[in-house]
């Protein structure tokens, strides 16, 4: 008998000293900050880039327009009123997260459907982002299952900002963030590789659309306003020592930017020295750099 009264109270503290635990790790939780919360790796070998503290980013980007009040003024097709539209917060997130503006808005562009899919008209919600802990509103949309739950916003500039946090909060994406910020191939095929999308074209396409609009210019506009970011050019090959170099034969990583930027000239005047009429280089080719 008494054997049966001991093990009952046992059972029954274990009970008390578990459920008191849970509620202890629920309330830490909640103090944890959405814009600085950190999800656990799943790799011990992987470590999560560092916490970005977006406070003063957060008044930033409530300080820009919202593009549903703005007139598109890229003119042309539907893509270049689009890139008109979210160019801005594109290089407000790549100055604060480190995620080049043209990696962003192809992206964007891509997955909304130059912003009139369906999902994104009801939810302006343009990086297709599900609902997961998500309290705000939402819409239901067939995807990988028929009426998924899918984040809703307001205001389309904080959908940017989710897909920052997204890429910046996940271990799995950390190793994009070791990446030379200028180059959008490299990222472009790491978000393939990390598990971003299954379509197994998904980096030709981000590249394809960042070459045909030359979005690659707002990375360099966001180099320029936001210094900070030069920390984050990594593995940077030196600048050419000899000016009077009048030629470069493409090595493998170049891209007609890299290759501009290291001689100090543009794009389109490397084209036209060049006589290209894409920005598609080989390895092996030889470019005139020099007049």
């Amino acid at each position: 008998m008494k054997l049966k009264v001991i093990l009952l109270l046992s059972f029954a503290w274990l009970l008390v000293s578990c459920g008191g635990s849970k509620k202890h790790i629920s309330k830490a939780k909640q103090k944890i900050p959405k814009t600085t919360q950190q999800a656990p790796s799943q790799n011990p070998h992987t470590t999560p880039p560092e916490t970005v503290d977006t406070e003063e980013a957060d008044k930033r980007i409530e300080a820009l327009p919202n593009p549903l009040e703005i007139k598109p003024s890229g003119g042309g097709d539907a893509a270049s009123q689009y890139i008109s539209l979210y160019k801005e917060v594109a290089m407000e997130e790549m100055g604060t997260f480190g995620i080049p503006a043209s990696i962003t808005l192809a992206q964007g562009l891509l997955e909304s459907g130059n912003g009139n899919s369906d999902l994104t008209r009801r939810s302006n919600n343009h990086f297709g982002i599900k609902c997961h802990e998500w309290t705000g509103d939402r819409v239901y949309h067939d995807d990988d299952a028929r009426q998924e739950c899918f984040r809703k916003y307001e205001n389309p500039n904080y959908s940017y900002r989710d897909h920052s946090l997204f890429l910046r909060n996940r271990a799995r994406y950390s190793s994009l963030f070791n990446l030379p910020i200028e180059d959008y191939k490299a990222w472009a095929r790491g978000l393939k590789a990390a598990g971003y999308a299954t379509d197994p074209r998904y980096p030709v396409k981000l590249i394809g659309l960042i070459d045909k609009y030359s979005l690659y210019q707002y990375d360099q506009e966001a180099l320029s306003r936001y210094p900070e970011l030069s920390k984050k050019r990594l593995a940077k090959e030196p600048p050419a020592k000899a000016t009077s170099e009048s030629s470069y034969i493409v090595k493998k990583g170049d891209t007609l930017y890299n290759i501009a930027q290291r001689f100090g000239v543009s794009v389109e005047a490397l084209k036209r020295q060049n006589n290209l009429r894409s920005n598609t280089i080989s390895i092996g080719q030889r470019l005139r750099v020099r007049n």
